[in-house]
């Protein structure tokens, strides 16, 4: 008797959410195949309650009652089943660390602020702008000035997790983005949004019914 085959991992997700971006290019970059289940965050499914009741996306369900919530863990998860470009092995460890930990601490504090000030009005948008790039920008710029990527000549895992943020940031306002003092961050940005792994990463699809089969991701 044939097996059947085991089941693809479940991943919950939001298309535009930066966690997610970054969750879905290191999927990418593995070729771990999942079932995508797009999240509409105005009517979170009860299953990804059930799975997590923060219901933050990403959320990728393994199977076996293995979850995992945290987008970083997903990353390292992709990329332990194949790294085929050593995403996670290149060098400059403690740099990218100490820059993915500037993205999803101070710097997301003050990217919340830049971008909804109205919510935050103890700080004004141009003094949060710059809390940002004192925070992040500034160290990224001088880690890129003498490479195309964090990774050298080709992205790592700290590229591609420190990347959705930055280009949420420089969204909010892009006039400033394209006159603003960071030649090689704004070099690297654009090489990321015209790669083909970020246009494959951004594929729309409908947001998931359930009861229904989400569509097969990468497709």
């Amino acid at each position: 008797m044939t097996a059947m085959p085991a089941p693809r991992p479940i991943l919950y997700s939001f298309r535009r959410c930066p966690y997610a971006i970054r969750a879905r290019l290191a999927l990418l970059q593995a070729g771990v195949a999942v079932e995508l289940r797009e999240v509409d965050l105005k009517r979170k499914p009860a299953e990804l309650l059930a799975l997590s009741p923060a219901a933050t996306v990403p959320v990728l369900d393994l199977g076996d009652g293995e979850v995992l919530t945290q987008s970083l863990d997903v990353v390292r998860w992709a990329l332990s089943q194949h790294d085929p470009d050593g995403w996670l092995t290149r060098d400059g460890a403690a740099r990218d660390a100490h820059l993915v930990a500037l993205t999803d601490g101070e710097f997301k504090h003050w990217l919340d602020r830049t971008k909804y000030p109205e919510r935050f009005p103890e700080h004004s948008a141009d003094a949060s702008r710059e809390a940002a790039e004192r925070c992040l920008i500034e160290p990224l710029e001088a880690a890129l000035a003498s490479l195309a990527y964090l990774g050298g000549d080709t992205p790592n895992w700290a590229d591609a997790s420190v990347f959705p943020f930055v280009r949420q940031f420089a969204a909010i306002d892009a006039a400033s983005w394209t006159a603003s003092n960071w030649p090689a961050t704004r070099r690297w940005l654009a090489n990321w949004q015209s790669s083909p792994l970020f246009a494959a990463c951004m594929v729309k699809v409908a947001v998931w019914q359930p009861g229904s089969a989400g569509p097969r991701f990468p497709a």
